[in-house]
């Protein structure tokens, strides 16, 4: 199924096809809060950014095409470093082969290594097989932001869930 795809942490190599990847996910227009990605120069400040201050970021990629990525970000202040967000996406065609679990569950041991303590994201309430796949890894519901996402005209309930490293 995901033999043939490789996780590793992203360098700057894989920013034009990070971007690609967002965009192709973001215009979907069900899964992200983007609508579409970023420039390419936003989108290597992010990576820059990302590997400078060692937040876990990783992406799957598949024939030399970047094909999906889970990054967490470190708070940015003293009482919040402990903690991070994680965001990530799998274009289609890939989805449903256990792609997601593997890349999540690098992404999280690169986070442990880093010494955070605890991780949280944020899920479409719609989005049932991101939130399956969420409870699967250990992550714990938290919470619901009512209405928090609105997208062409249609509000949707968006998820808190956290997963606390022991």
């Amino acid at each position: 199924m995901t033999e043939n795809i490789l996780i590793e942490p992203i360098g700057e190599n894989h920013v034009e096809g990070f971007r690609e990847a967002l965009d192709i996910v973001a215009r979907e227009r069900k899964y992200l809060v983007f609508q579409e990605a970023p420039p390419i120069e936003a989108m290597l400040s992010f990576v820059r950014d990302n590997i400078a201050a060692g937040h876990p970021h990783m992406v799957a990629v598949a024939d030399g095409k970047v094909v999906g990525w889970c990054d967490i970000r470190r708070g940015a202040r003293d009482a919040e470093a402990h903690s991070g967000v994680l965001g990530m996406g799998i274009i289609p065609g890939y989805r449903d082969r256990g792609l997601g679990r593997k890349l999540m569950l690098a992404t999280l041991e690169a986070a442990k290594a880093a010494g955070l303590h605890r991780v949280e994201l944020h899920a479409h309430a719609d989005n049932f097989r991101a939130i399956a796949l969420y409870e699967k890894v250990g992550f714990v519901h938290e919470g619901v932001a009512r209405h928090a996402i609105r997208i062409e005209g249609r509000y949707i309930d968006s998820v808190l869930m956290a997963l606390i490293f022991e």
